[in-house]
């Protein structure tokens, strides 16, 4: 059994990814626990790879997994969660931006009742095109999800790994780890954590990040709101067309038998069909959601593996 896991994805990070191991060996050994270290080489066109396979031939603790090609985060992770094998599982970016130093910290949450720390960027060194974006993304989730914390989307979480488990990360949704994990009755709490400038290599995300994140958030709202009764979504918004069709069906029936006014070149006529016909087609999409369950998804299909060290 291990005790500890780490999960580390990683993209054309060939300067770092042997620096970071470096940090982070000493403080692992130190902590007493058996550990294992899972590198996900995200379909790295550089060196990325050959570093890690050189690290797997030092340390039996470092695991390796290589894509085909870049699958993104979310896969990354995914990957990494199926095969990890320790109780608490840490995650936490490539780029020597988290600091390991903080590791304890977190363990120390964790062994104090915490089900799922995350950690805040109390000062965090990025460029303005990363905070401002970080900082709306984290106004809208707080809002929509009701989960308050500061970085929702901070990578450097540390979490039981019954909470990991079974949930069903996809696309951009890693971000919204806490706030799927609060709605599973988890314990959420977040700490301080050192953030550094990144050194070697460039960022893989922009202001264009936001964007994104705005449909990903809909879609969490969505699936914590609604991912067990569709039917209460699209039936709603059905109700309301079909309800709105047929006051003005009763309007116009009203003005052809007791006003003898004619009907069938107005365009209200049009209109009120659509609403009924648009009404029943949304109640028919809830119904068909309704027979559609998570149970389908399997998360090793997000992606393709090349060889696993």
């Amino acid at each position: 059994m291990v005790e500890l896991s780490l999960v580390i994805p990683a993209f054309n990070e060939e300067k770092n990814v042997s620096l970071l191991y470096e940090k982070l060996k000493p403080i692992l050994d130190k902590l007493n626990r058996s550990y294992e270290i899972i590198y996900v080489d995200d379909g790295s066109t550089d060196q990325t790879f050959s570093m890690l396979e050189q690290l797997h031939q030092k340390d039996q603790n470092v695991k390796v997994i290589q894509f085909r090609r870049n699958f993104q985060k979310a896969a990354a992770l995914s990957a990494g969660f199926f095969r990890a094998k320790g109780s608490i599982i840490i995650t936490m970016d490539a780029d020597l931006q988290d600091n390991p130093d903080e590791i304890p910290k977190f363990l120390d949450q964790i062994n104090n009742g915490s089900d799922l720390v995350v950690g805040w960027k109390y000062k965090r060194k990025d460029s303005w095109t990363k905070t401002v974006p970080s900082k709306i993304f984290n106004i809208l989730v707080r809002s929509l999800t009701g989960i308050k914390i500061h970085d929702s989307d901070c990578n450097f979480r540390a979490m039981k790994a019954d909470v990991i488990k079974d949930m069903n990360i996809y696309s951009g949704l890693y971000r919204y780890i806490p706030s799927i994990a609060s709605s599973h009755g988890a314990k959420i709490d977040e700490i301080k954590v050192v953030h550094h400038s990144r050194k070697f290599g460039k960022s893989k995300y922009g202001f264009g990040r936001l964007f994104k994140g705005v449909f990903d958030l809909l879609t969490v709202k969505f699936l914590l709101s609604y991912a067990k009764r569709p039917l209460h979504f699209f039936g709603g918004i059905g109700t309301f067309l079909f309800f709105v069709g047929f006051v003005l069906g009763f309007y116009l029936l009203y003005l052809k038998y007791f006003l003898n006014l004619l009907i069938g070149s107005r365009p209200l006529l049009i209109l009120s069909l659509l609403f009924i016909i648009l009404g029943a087609q949304f109640i028919s999409i809830g119904l068909i959601g309704e027979m559609i369950t998570s149970n389908s998804y399997q998360p090793e299909k997000q992606y393709t593996i090349k060889r696993e060290l």
